[in-house]
């Protein structure tokens, strides 16, 4: 999200907007107070997230806690069935000389998710490079 906004911030109409300060000194102090301003916001908006991924984590309804597991799991059945057991079956039914009607397949979308998933986890990473301690999730039932 960050990137994003910088990323318009330093977009064309952004830079027209601040070429039209004469000022070198106050031109560069605008687009600093604008770049500090959209790391505040990305860092409110992402906390907000952390906020409600930390209610959803803690309900104790499996379908409230259960969805981000439950779509990791539906994404590694899709990678299996398409990376795994499709070749795998073909290459097997050649062996044999069984010919047999292609079998369906899943679209690209799954690389999308797959890199998006796998995006949001090195967030983690990236805290603990940065020294960020762990945080711990008490769930209930006094475990």
């Amino acid at each position: 999200m960050l990137e994003t906004i910088l990323g318009f911030l330093g977009g064309p109409v952004i830079r027209k907007v601040l070429d039209l300060i004469p000022d070198p000194n106050e031109r560069a102090r605008q687009e600093a107070e604008l770049r500090r301003a959209a790391i505040d916001l990305a860092a409110k908006a992402e906390a907000e997230q952390r906020a409600i991924n930390l209610q959803e984590a803690e309900h104790p309804s499996v379908f409230v806690a259960g969805w981000r597991p439950a779509l990791g799991w539906v994404g590694v059945a899709a990678f299996g069935y398409t990376y795994l057991f499709v070749p795998l079956a073909t290459w097997v039914l050649h062996l044999l000389n069984i010919s047999t009607p292609p079998m369906p397949s899943l679209d690209g979308d799954l690389w999308e998710l797959m890199f998006a998933m796998l995006g949001i986890g090195s967030l983690r990473t990236a805290e603990k490079f940065k020294g960020v301690e762990t945080m711990k999730v008490v769930r209930g039932g006094g475990q």
